[in-house]
């Protein structure tokens, strides 16, 4: 395989990482707001770090993407139809445990030491955030 080549699928696959990171984004956004709405603080507040901590995601994929010198996608087509805050964290977890299986899989030999150092910080917020769902797992 050709550098250009193992480039494309990097490429490819950070594309795809921040899709997936936006998405998470929204729904932790909507069940955030729909939980502070309602009264529901303490779980407000959860949402919040866990929308904080996808957003850090989408953003450092982004300046990795910038990085290998390729302009990022622009994301307002990425749409998620509103969560519900009942029961949310059921949803969460399996959200959650897709990301977990996401990252794992994007560990091939292709992937260089940066975005392999990247990748594996993100997918151990992915796991904390699947155990504790809660966020503040990223560093800054």
């Amino acid at each position: 395989m050709t550098d250009e080549e193992t480039l494309a699928i990097v490429v490819a696959m950070l594309d795809e990482s921040r899709v997936r990171e936006k998405r998470q984004s929204i729904f932790y956004r909507h069940l955030a707001a729909e939980a502070e709405q309602s009264g529901r603080l303490d779980e407000a507040e959860r949402l919040n770090e866990l929308h904080a901590d996808e957003q850090h995601h989408l953003s450092r994929l982004t300046a990795r993407l910038l990085e290998l010198g390729r302009a990022p996608e622009d994301l307002r087509r990425v749409t998620l139809r509103d969560p519900s805050i009942e029961g949310w964290e059921a949803v969460a977890r399996e959200r959650e445990d897709e990301e977990v299986r996401w990252y794992q899989d994007q560990l091939g030999p292709e992937v260089d030491d940066r975005t392999r150092a990247l990748l594996d910080e993100i997918l151990e917020s992915e796991r904390n955030h699947r155990k504790q769902l809660g966020g503040k797992w990223m560093s800054a």
